[in-house]
C-alpha cells in the first residue's frame, strides 16, 4: 500500500489527510509536504491520520519532526485519531503510546474539532 496526502483548507487551518501506510518510504513524502505548507507561510496545521493503516518509527518521526517545525515558527500542529481509536486505540495511537510520545501532541476526533478554537484536545 502507498501513502495518499489530500491537502484543504478548514477556516484558518491547513488539513492533510493521510491514508495508507507511513514507513520508511512513505514518510518523505509527507514530510516534504509538511515543509512546503509551512514555506508558503501556513502556520496552523492539522495532520488527518485516521485513515492511516500502518505507522513505524520512521512516520513516527515525521510526526516529531513536524512538531519541531511548527513550535520553532510559532505555528500549531493538531493530530486527528478518530474518537474511537482514541478510546479503543487505532494503530497510530497505539504506536504513539507505546514509544511514549503521544502526550506530545494535541488530539482531536475530527477535524472539526480540531479546527474549532474551543474544543478541547483528547486526554492521552
Amino acid at each position: 500500500m502507498t501513502l495518499r496526502v489530500d491537502e484543504s483548507e478548514q477556516g484558518t487551518w491547513t488539513v492533510l489527510r493521510i491514508s495508507g501506510e507511513l514507513d520508511l518510504v512513505t514518510a518523505p513524502r509527507l514530510r516534504r509536504q509538511v515543509h512546503e505548507a509551512v514555506a508558503e507561510g501556513r502556520r496552523d496545521l492539522v495532520l488527518d491520520l485516521s485513515g492511516v493503516q500502518f505507522c513505524d518509527s520512521s512516520g513516527v518521526g515525521v510526526l516529531i519532526a513536524a512538531r519541531r517545525l511548527m513550535r520553532s515558527c510559532q505555528g500549531r500542529l493538531r493530530l486527528i485519531l478518530p474518537a474511537r481509536g482514541a478510546l479503543e486505540g487505532s494503530h497510530v495511537n497505539k504506536v504513539l503510546a507505546a514509544l511514549g510520545v503521544r502526550r506530545l501532541f494535541e488530539v482531536y476526533g475530527d477535524v472539526g474539532s480540531a479546527a474549532d478554537e474551543s474544543a478541547e484536545p483528547l486526554s492521552a
